[in-house]
């Protein structure tokens, strides 16, 4: 499926087969027992990933472990290790999850002032809520360990950037290249300013970033 053929929200592809059940809301057979116990591991499973968002920020990445997770969650690491493999990938579907609403465009974007504002939203995402977070820390763990990179390229950031690029094509009505070396004009102090100086990407600067690029928008 195109990623841009749900353009509201970020599509992962198809799970691995290691990664069949995870993020996968239980379905339980029918019968009040079953349906009991589906309630409760979905639960179970919401508790794991809240408490890993909260953790992330109390102790950053290096600090987060799953004993601690499994605690904050009132679960067993044994129920933990049903469904994730290790604290990055419970980190993953959590940035998967919650990354649709910051991350939106609208259905059609064919005007620059959408693209204005999905880099807001992008900022906004990036410098602010939980799952940016979860990505700020997930690119530095990227850097040291390929499992990670390879994990969050293939299943986040490639699709992201296809379908960015295919929306900035449709506002700006440029080639593909021109879309593409836009997008990294525009994306890329934000990655700077957020994971290397560490501020904050207020209004202001995203603004200025903007008009260098696309010129002062029409009053």
């Amino acid at each position: 499926m195109s990623p841009t053929q749900h353009p509201g929200r970020l599509l992962r592809r198809p799970a691995r087969e290691d990664r069949s059940t995870i993020a996968a809301q239980p379905r339980p057979a029918t019968g009040s027992s079953s349906a009991n116990s589906g309630r409760r591991s979905e639960a179970a499973r919401l508790a794991v990933l809240n408490a890993a968002d909260d953790l992330l920020v109390e102790h950053g990445f290096e600090g987060l472990t799953i004993e601690g997770i499994a605690a904050a969650a009132g679960v067993a690491k044994q129920t933990i290790y049903r469904w994730w493999k290790s604290k990055v990938d419970i980190l993953f579907d959590n940035l998967a999850l919650d990354s649709g609403p910051g991350l939106a465009w609208p259905d059609s974007p064919a005007a620059p002032a959408d693209l204005r504002a999905y880099l807001h939203r992008f900022a906004t995402f990036l410098g602010e809520e939980p799952a940016g977070r979860v990505l700020q820390a997930l690119l530095g763990h990227a850097q040291l360990d390929a499992r990670t990179a390879e994990l969050l390229h293939t299943d986040f950031l490639d699709p992201l950037r296809a379908r960015d690029v295919a929306h900035v094509r449709a506002c700006l009505g440029t080639s593909e290249d021109e879309a593409a070396v836009l997008l990294d004009a525009l994306l890329a102090p934000l990655y700077h300013r957020a994971l290397v100086l560490r501020r904050p990407l207020d209004r202001a600067f995203v603004d200025t970033l903007l008009d260098q690029h696309l010129g002062h928008p029409a009053r």
